[in-house]
């Protein structure tokens, strides 16, 4: 039976990769080892993995910098340190650096084969709530869209009140009757819903909004922590291809890790 799962083994010790790799292999799983952190690094460039198996010593890198460095650009790659001499130190400093657990050699097949299907299974899990929530987020357009096109004109608004209409941020200018961004007298595109939370960073700008905040004022409901970072993400990588001139280099949307966003104008 095939898990659906892609395992990196990165140990310097040929007979433990190929008996890890057999038993991997043998639960449905697809394998790939290599022998030291260097070797890693290539391969982590060129092909997806789901997750890692970590030996803590290799011969040209310490596993905990070689964990380190994988987080930094996988954050959400699961990687589990093994190692044939315990230390309590070190196994707190890989849980620290964001290893997902922590194994004494020598391993048992059927802890491997278990902690691996607990892993993939968790991956799994969190790919479908990635893909619920996108799912959630298209409807939630089309059905914006459609509300649009059944109102195809507004009722006119008293002079009086035309202050109301527009909210202006620095460059930004944002029309709630047309519902348009003008950036530097220049019209951009954005979704609905991407326009809704753009409001909310203009209105409290320059402070930081926390991910669950935005959820809340820009589409009205309550979300948890993970899934509000997730519902957000994509949101904010909207309005930074829209109104940066260059998205991957962000100078108005900037980004408070593990906090929310908080749009910068000046």
């Amino acid at each position: 039976m095939n898990q659906g799962g892609h395992i990196l083994i990165i140990d310097d010790e040929a007979s433990l990769r190929q008996t890890m790799a057999r038993i991997l292999l043998r639960a449905g799983f697809e394998v790939t080892t290599v022998a030291s952190g260097q070797e890693s690094y290539a391969i982590l460039q060129e092909h997806t993995f789901d997750m890692v198996y970590l030996d803590i010593r290799l011969p040209d890198a310490s596993g905990l910098d070689i964990l380190q460095s994988i987080r930094a650009q996988f954050p959400e790659m699961p990687i589990i340190l093994f190692t044939a001499q315990p230390d309590l130190h070190s196994a707190v400093e890989a849980l620290r650096r964001g290893a997902t657990d922590y194994l004494l050699k020598p391993l048992k097949p059927e802890t491997v084969i278990e902690r691996t299907r607990r892993v993939i299974d968790e991956q799994n899990k969190k790919k479908r709530r990635r893909a619920i929530l996108q799912q959630m987020e298209d409807l939630q357009a089309e059905l914006e869209s459609l509300d649009t096109l059944e109102i195809p004109e507004k009722k006119p608004t008293p002079t009086g009140s035309l202050p109301d209409r527009f909210v202006k941020c620095g460059a930004l200018n944002l029309d709630l009757h047309t519902r348009r961004v003008i950036v530097n007298d220049r019209p951009v595109n954005l979704s609905p819903t991407s326009f809704d939370y753009l409001l909310v960073l203009a209105r409290h700008s320059p402070n930081t909004v926390d991910y669950q905040t935005l959820v809340a004022e820009a589409q009205g409901y309550a979300s948890d922590p993970r899934d509000a970072q997730e519902l957000t993400k994509w949101h904010i990588h909207n309005i930074r291809q829209a109104i940066e001139g260059e998205p991957q280099n962000a100078v108005h949307i900037i980004t408070v890790r593990g906090n929310g966003y908080r749009l910068v104008t000046d």
